[in-house]
């Protein structure tokens, strides 16, 4: 990508991220009813709607969501039914870049399978807690840095479409904190999602400085705030 103006049809895969990306790239493993569409539980616990405006799919949200269970949504919420609790968070700061980075020399970046499966899990529950599951590895590619036997961080592929792609699980444990390792993981995530012809996104908090900080230094530009719900059944 070289233009800063967005094709309508990337514009629109980033407004809905999760729909968007259940019914493309990860089209093979989602469940459906509907307007309504998810990931099971043990990839990830979100949900994406078509459209706000679908009216009445609380017949559909039951197919997809056991009772007492939550779901999120991110851009797209429809009206929470009767004996649903929808709750708004704060909204995420939603980012991309458009060019190459300087890849900062360090330690070894390895590709990530099942055989450090444990490893990501150990250092996610850790620093990245709350949406990472036992099959969150397996909706794209993840990249680590080991130091000292330990994997000391990662980065990688969340959602996405074939024209955009997002970086997440970056993080690093806290005892190689301050070496630059975040950076060089994105940076290098960065470059090859370009040359594979996709655009590169990324999620954060706004409750999160140090990674706002990181990702503004890294040249990443601030598209949007997006809206972030949990959705409960009773």
């Amino acid at each position: 990508m070289s233009t800063d103006v967005l094709e309508p049809r990337v514009q629109a895969a980033l407004d809905n991220p999760f729909w968007s990306a259940l019914q493309s790239l990860h089209s093979g493993i989602a469940l459906r009813a509907g307007a309504v569409a998810r990931y099971p539980a043990g990839y990830a616990p979100f949900l994406g709607v078509a459209s706000a405006a679908d009216g009445d799919i609380g017949a559909e949200l039951e197919v997809l969501v056991a009772p007492g269970e939550s779901v999120y949504l991110i851009g797209v919420v429809p009206e929470a039914p009767p004996g649903w609790r929808l709750e708004a968070f704060r909204p995420l700061a939603q980012m991309i870049r458009t060019t190459p980075l300087p890849v900062a020399e360090g330690p070894e970046i390895l590709p990530l399978g099942d055989a450090h499966r444990g490893d990501v899990l150990a250092l996610t529950a850790l620093v990245y807690p709350h949406y990472f599951r036992e099959r969150t590895m397996d909706m794209g590619r993840y990249f680590g840095i080991y130091q000292e036997g330990r994997l000391a961080a990662m980065i990688g592929e969340r959602l996405g479409t074939g024209e955009c792609r997002e970086m997440s699980a970056i993080c690093t444990h806290p005892d190689f904190n301050g070496r630059g390792y975040a950076g060089r993981l994105t940076a290098m995530l960065v470059n090859d999602t370009l040359a594979r012809g996709a655009l590169p996104f990324l999620h954060v908090s706004h409750e999160n400085p140090r990674a706002l900080q990181l990702y503004e230094r890294l040249g990443f530009w601030h598209r949007r705030d997006i809206g972030f719900w949990s959705l409960r059944r009773a």
